[in-house]
């Protein structure tokens, strides 16, 4: 569509925005965005509800890695076979998330089947949508962004006692951030440094102490609409402590959208625009880079004293 229902800022609807995939005739991103924008969204009723029962169970367990798996698994397996499942939840550390998959695993839908099979995404792993011609379609805009879509391992309709896939918005709220998060994890850690995932229980995104011994807060956000996300941020908890803020946004969405930090700066509330930094994950990764080379060692410069004498 070009043409809004509402009367809303040029920086909240472009000209080129939609709320129905004209590919797949399923909702877009930022059709669930503008959900979580109105207050008391049923799409954010459902993620905070199915993510705070997780929570809840893992504190009352006090097993802060049970929720990091459940996390994980999450991010790293949208699809599973039943039988799969059925493993998955018998491992100590799902014991405190007892029946909670069987109600965010769903049977895979029919019509996302061709020929008896379902087929996985390579990229990120959820399943393709089929297309009208014999194409196929990935919810995932980063995936979207890369090229074309990447069929990876398919699954029989039957196999393992039925396909499931994880419901839409823990997909759309979870899975895909979670990928990017996941992304920027690893980048830290190939730098040396070891940043904590979804510490006390997701009070954020990552926590990254650095070699002189500061720590950053991190918050991965992946919307599709910077000026939304930026309607919708808030400061982040004080526990775990931290010295700095930052509001990290992935690669993909700063290069489909060159202006996207800074529209996400222009609608941030004043609170939060003055505890949170907002960057682009190049951005960040470079201060990141910065820092460390600031806690190296420096190389002496000046005469050393010989062994014995001062």
């Amino acid at each position: 569509m070009t043409e809004w229902p509402l009367d809303l800022p040029e920086d909240l609807a472009g000209s080129e925005d939609r709320l129905i995939d004209e590919d797949a005739c399923v909702p877009t991103d930022l059709c669930y965005e503008w959900a979580v924008d109105r207050p008391d969204s049923a799409t954010e009723q459902i993620d905070r509800a199915l993510i705070g029962l997780a929570m809840d169970r893992c504190r009352l367990a006090n097993a802060p890695a049970s929720y990091v798996a459940f996390r994980r698994l999450l991010v790293e397996h949208p699809v599973l076979t039943r039988d799969k499942a059925g493993e998955i939840a018998l491992e100590p550390v799902f014991t405190p998330l007892d029946g909670l998959l069987e109600r965010i695993y769903l049977p895979a839908p029919v019509g996302w089947a061709r020929g008896g099979r379902f087929t996985s995404c390579r990229r990120c792993r959820t399943l393709l949508a089929p297309m009208r011609d014999d194409g196929w379609w990935c919810e995932n805009a980063r995936c979207r962004y890369r090229g074309d879509a990447l069929a990876g391992p398919a699954y029989d309709e039957a196999e393992g006692g039925g396909v499931l896939l994880l419901t839409r918005p823990l997909r759309l709220f979870v899975t895909a951030p979670g990928v990017a998060e996941l992304r920027l994890e690893r980048a830290l850690s190939r730098l040396g440094l070891a940043p904590e995932l979804w510490p006390n229980y997701d009070a954020y995104d990552l926590r990254v102490t650095l070699p002189d011994g500061r720590v950053w807060a991190v918050d991965v956000k992946d919307w599709a609409n910077p000026a939304l996300l930026g309607r919708n941020a808030t400061p982040l908890p004080i526990d775990p402590p931290y010295d700095q803020a930052f509001l990290v946004v992935p690669y993909h969405r700063t290069a489909l959208r060159h202006d996207y930090v800074a529209v996400v700066r222009r609608f941030l509330t004043t609170d939060v625009r003055t505890r949170t930094t907002v960057l682009s994950q190049r951005q960040f990764m470079a201060k990141v880079r910065a820092a460390l080379a600031d806690a190296q060692p420096r190389p002496f410069s000046g005469n050393r004293p010989e062994d014995g004498h001062a």
